[in-house]
């Protein structure tokens, strides 16, 4: 499956981190860190990766690019652990930094699981973007490509002496997003609803909203202890208090945002007014800037009676 065109296209409307559309993958090297336990962090030109490793194989969370596969692979097997591939390999999400690596981890054998949404998204593609300025159309996925183990509310994989789960959170940063938690090395991988590069994108298109944002993570606040170690969807390691800020900050921008609405205000006018300029040095960046967040803000908010989606170009 060839992503190129599909990032180039999006760097037309976002200049995002973490994709570029001039990636040699040759030159893209697997950063991969020890967690806790069984549990280690790879990164490499998408979203972090997660892998409980041991002699039972490997359950891989989040898989980034095609062309990354023989990389990913080959930093797994060079820990020594164990020379068994991939066993399972469990998506977040849907989007193609990703998903991008299914194909490829599927046709040497690993079984694809995800919540419902992601399956059904990649299997018909769509809308994927922030309800205004930022939009992309993605093509649907190859047959081998899709999650052939599904769920509804959550699932469990049982390796490693781990109980690897996945708990789906509604509306949050898609419509079909998974936090995958490890709780006998006290880890807790948080897709997309939880970023480290500024403020966070939020596919309102794929029937994400800021308030589900917020539930998830306050969700996840809610069930793991104060030590636990966060990887998020993008960025380096994190901490409990690390995502208590970044809550704080989805609720008020939320507020701000929503009360400017309340009064009647229109987007121009919030942007004019700089409602969220607080933030601007803290979060805002390259891929999400101040004005870009802002409007997926007011987009999330009228859209936030999950009702399916309608752009207005």
């Amino acid at each position: 499956m060839n992503l190129m065109p599909l990032i180039a296209m999006l760097l037309t409307v976002a200049a995002a981190p973490v994709f570029a559309a001039d990636t040699d993958y040759d030159k893209v090297d697997i950063k991969v860190t020890k967690v806790a336990g069984s549990v280690y962090l790879l990164q490499g030109a998408g979203g972090n990766m997660a892998a409980s490793i041991g002699a039972d194989g490997v359950v891989l969370v989040d898989d980034e690019f095609a062309p990354l596969a023989p990389k990913i692979a080959a930093a797994l097997k060079s820990l020594g652990i164990t020379d068994k591939p991939v066993s399972y390999v469990i998506n977040t999400h849907y989007h193609f930094d990703h998903t991008g690596g299914n194909l490829p981890l599927a046709s040497a054998g690993s079984t694809l699981i995800a919540h419902d949404n992601v399956r059904a998204r990649l299997a018909t593609g769509g809308g994927m973007g922030n309800g205004g300025s930022v939009h992309l159309s993605l093509p649907a996925a190859p047959p081998g490509a899709l999650p052939v183990i599904t769920f509804e509310h959550d699932v469990s994989v049982h390796l490693n002496g781990e109980d690897v789960r996945a708990l789906h959170f509604p509306a949050g940063h898609t419509d079909g997003d998974a936090i995958i938690f490890f709780p006998r090395a006290n880890v807790v991988h948080m897709g997309d609803e939880y970023v480290r590069y500024g403020f966070p994108f939020i596919d309102v298109e794929a029937g994400g909203s800021v308030q589900g944002m917020i539930d998830a993570c306050e969700g996840v606040l809610a069930r793991v202890p104060a030590d636990v170690r966060i990887i998020p969807g993008h960025g380096e390691l994190s901490t409990v208090d690390e995502l208590r800020e970044y809550v704080q900050m989805l609720k008020d921008t939320r507020d701000v945002v929503a009360r400017g609405l309340e009064a009647g205000l229109t987007l121009e006018q919030l942007k004019k007014d700089r409602v969220l300029e607080r933030w601007n040095a803290r979060y805002s960046g390259d891929f999400i800037s101040t004005d870009t967040y802002l409007e997926t803000v007011v987009y999330s908010l009228r859209h936030s009676g999950h009702t399916p989606f309608v752009r207005h170009d």
